[in-house]
């Protein structure tokens, strides 16, 4: 079947219909609705529609309570706290934002940890939210286990993400890093076992500690880190961070984001927001120069690069999407 021209609002409103109609929320369906289109704007189909049907399956099972209504909390002056309640990360991300952003321009720095939680979409797309604020973004998220120790077979962390958020000084954003612990982010060997297609080699190793590029065998084994030891160090980092530290549910120990089997996985997340006035006088023009260093060069591309052009691209044409998964999504739809 031909592909079909989708704008964003559409692809939104599809999103929310589906989300609704599973048994979510409007407010629950709205937040992750919107974290969908975005990813579809910048050109992460990983994150796009094709995980859609996985958040309709997963609220129908009830991995995932779709009317969950988040818990906030502020313990001190500095530290926002979100019980996800099992729902949606982005709802109870949400939930805790205007707390949390109110708490780092007052102290100059603040954290907001969330648990009970679930995915929260494309982690940059919160980094930058953090950033338009006027702060430095640093976002953490932990995920079901895929990734083993240096010498191990048995994953104890997530592909654990980071993202940092800078702020330009002028009420824009002077860049996003995005990137997770592992070579590739576990979504895109999800995405190529649905489409076929092999995985590149240096991904990921099979269940007997075999390298493979082999989807399913890579998804039956563990996710191989960026950098080797460096990269489950970070990982590990993210899995301090996000899990212990929010209270959430280990990376070893939380059930998987793919399938119906295994409850909620009650993972969590770890925001912190830093008001750069608070500490220096120079931080906008340091950054302005960093930035510039890296862009004067020719071939040199800043981070989030990308997803910048993708964006433009999508915002101007439209996101081209396969008319089977159109099809299959106004069925969920309705």
């Amino acid at each position: 079947m031909t592909d079909q021209m989708m704008t964003l609002a559409a692809i939104e409103n599809l999103c929310l219909q589906a989300l609704m109609a599973a048994g979510a929320s409007e407010d629950n369906a709205a937040a992750v609705a919107r974290s969908i289109m975005l990813a579809e704007r910048d050109g992460i189909r990983s994150h796009g529609l094709l995980y859609l049907p996985i958040y309709a399956e997963h609220v129908r099972c009830g991995k995932v309570d779709g009317m969950a209504r988040p818990v906030v909390s502020q313990p001190r002056p500095g530290a926002v706290v979100v019980d996800a309640a099992t729902g949606f990360a982005h709802p109870a991300i949400d939930a805790g934002w205007v707390r949390f952003i109110a708490a780092a321009r007052e102290n100059g720095v603040a954290a907001m940890t969330v648990f009970n939680s679930y995915n929260c979409g494309v982690l940059g797309h919160h980094a930058e939210r953090i950033a338009e604020a006027g702060l430095l973004g640093l976002c953490t998220t932990h995920a079901p286990a895929s990734i083993a120790p240096p010498g191990g077979r048995v994953p104890v962390i997530g592909t654990n993400p980071f993202a940092l958020g800078v702020p330009d000084g002028a009420g824009g954003v002077a860049l996003v890093l995005d990137q997770s612990a592992s070579v590739v982010a576990k979504s895109e060997i999800l995405l190529r076992a649905r489409e076929g297609r092999p995985i590149e080699p240096g991904w990921a190793l099979d269940a007997e500690g075999l390298p493979t590029v082999d989807p399913a065998e890579a998804l039956k084994g563990s996710m191989l880190p960026a950098g080797g030891h460096k990269g489950f160090g970070t990982g590990l980092l993210v899995e301090i961070l996000a899990a212990c530290l929010s209270g959430a549910v280990p990376s070893k120990d939380a059930s998987p984001f793919s399938g119906a089997l295994g409850g909620p996985p009650k993972t969590g997340q770890c925001f912190i927001a830093f008001d750069p006035s608070a500490f220096s006088g120079g931080f906008s023009h340091q950054v302005s120069s960093l930035v510039h260093a890296i862009a004067a060069q020719d071939g040199a591309r800043l981070p989030g690069g990308r997803r910048q052009a993708a964006r433009q691209r999508t915002e101007r044409d439209g996101v081209s999407v396969d008319s089977a998964l159109i099809e299959r999504l106004e069925a969920l739809a309705h």
